[in-house]
């Protein structure tokens, strides 16, 4: 079960991880200026999110301005499409950061 282990190199774990913090930091940064926009109703409200997960805007179109109902719906539809595309580029992010980190060295 732990039989790579005898060849697990402590300096090439060191420097892997070393490697990953600093990775993880700048996609943070980056994360941090990317937008993603989650629309509802034809478009007729947008919810942008940064990729934090934090919304930033919020666009209703003028028509919704007396139906409370349909305008709450949309509301929370456009939040949920803009956090799935946020959770998937997150998701992206960490696929990637760790598909070239390989401590155990054959």
């Amino acid at each position: 079960m732990f039989g790579n282990l005898g060849n697990l190199n402590l300096e090439d774990l060191e420097k892997a991880v070393s490697s990953m913090q600093e990775q993880a930091k700048k996609v943070e940064e980056e994360n941090e200026t990317k937008v993603f926009v989650g629309k509802s109703g034809g478009g007729m409200v947008e919810v942008t999110m940064n990729g934090k997960g934090e919304a930033v805007d919020l666009k209703i179109d003028s028509s919704l301005a007396g139906d409370v109902d349909s305008l709450q719906i949309l509301i929370v539809a456009g939040i949920n499409e803009a956090l799935a595309l946020v959770k998937e580029n997150q998701k992206t992010d960490a696929m990637s950061m760790v598909s070239g980190l390989n401590p155990f060295k054959m």
